[in-house]
């Protein structure tokens, strides 16, 4: 059976940012990680993908949102072309015009914290 993946979108190198937590959690889950970030370059020894478009797989099981609201709903598009069964949207990330947006483009919007799911397991 193959790993659940995940892209951790905001994925950061700076281990006091959530988006590197984020990466740390699913690692420790068992999950296969692709971090994105338009800066690229490599966290925990993974390649930084600068755009959704990039990483190579087809449909995610979770794409995990770490950006301010004024640039994730700006990734929604980019987010729906890719495909995945649960956008996580955590704290911070979740205003309400950008779940409205990812509702409306038939996304399967989860508000919560990604990492709090995963250790929880």
């Amino acid at each position: 059976m193959s790993k659940p993946t995940v892209a951790i979108v905001g994925a950061s190198a700076d281990p006091s940012k959530f988006g590197y937590k984020s990466i740390r959690s699913h690692l420790a889950a068992d999950y296969e990680v692709y971090p994105v970030n338009p800066k690229g370059g490599e966290i925990e020894g993974l390649v930084v993908y600068t755009s959704l478009a990039d990483v190579p797989v087809e449909k995610l099981d979770r794409i995990s949102v770490y950006l301010p609201p004024a640039i994730g709903v700006t990734m929604l598009d980019e987010i729906a072309a890719k495909g995945c069964d649960e956008l996580w949207l955590n704290p911070g990330s979740d205003a309400p015009e950008v779940v409205e947006k990812a509702r409306a483009l038939g996304l399967n919007v989860v508000q919560a914290c990604s990492i709090v799911d995963v250790m929880g397991r």
